[in-house]
């Protein structure tokens, strides 16, 4: 998160070389430099404010004294094809925007990808799936580093689990990423079996584990 919010999405952070984050209602991620010190989380805490909630999401992760692990978060980082793979052809793909805020707000709540807010959509491009007039599946982007983009929310509505859609929306996302001169990743909870066999198939490789956290700032 350091190398997008102080890379490519430096547009939308909110600090400075010691500590930014993404605006609230785009994401609870924040980050601090490679080799943080007490300096950055001390910027950090002024940055969002004693007493708050925050998500870190790194390979190690030590706080300092006086900072509350609320959670932890067990996951694994994998790394897409450098090439593009087969195309997905399911012509029902169709970009998401402002007008479709309402139902993915709608659509992650009730399938739980991972943390969504009213402006994550802006992060990268988003699509999805309509049937009988509603969502029912999308995948989006969001981490943007000089190399990689993230492929992330990836979810299907559990009426139509198993129809493919969530592998159609990767495949379409792998080749967006790959058309941008990008290497495709993301992110998925370790023990998420299923989805990581998924993306295994899709091309994917497990690169590390992540073991990140959920903090509160201290006052």
């Amino acid at each position: 998160m350091w190398h997008a919010l102080s890379g490519p999405q430096h547009y939308l952070a909110e600090g400075d070389d010691r500590a930014r984050r993404f605006p609230i209602d785009v994401g609870p991620f924040c980050a601090v430099p490679d080799e943080p010190t007490a300096e950055h989380f001390d910027a950090l805490r002024d940055l969002t404010g004693p007493g708050t909630e925050v998500v870190l999401l790194r390979g190690e992760v030590a706080v300092p004294e006086g900072w509350e692990v609320v959670a932890p978060i067990n996951a694994v980082q994998m790394i897409g094809p450098k090439a593009p793979v087969l195309a997905s052809d399911d012509p029902r793909i169709a970009p998401l925007g402002p007008a479709d805020v309402e139902e993915m707000m709608s659509l992650t709540s009730r399938t739980k990808p991972g943390p969504f807010a009213r402006r994550t959509w802006e992060l990268g491009t988003y699509l999805g799936i309509h049937l009988d007039g509603r969502l029912v599946a999308m995948a989006g982007q969001r981490a943007k580093t000089s190399e990689h983009i993230e492929v992330s929310a990836v979810c299907t509505d559990e009426e139509f689990v198993g129809r493919g859609l969530g592998r159609a929306l990767v495949l379409a996302q792998i080749n967006a990423v790959l058309g941008e001169g990008k290497v495709p990743m993301l992110h998925a909870a370790a023990n998420n079996v299923r989805a990581i066999a998924l993306y295994e198939r899709l091309g994917f490789h497990l690169r590390r584990s992540l073991a990140g956290v959920v903090v509160r700032a201290p006052f």
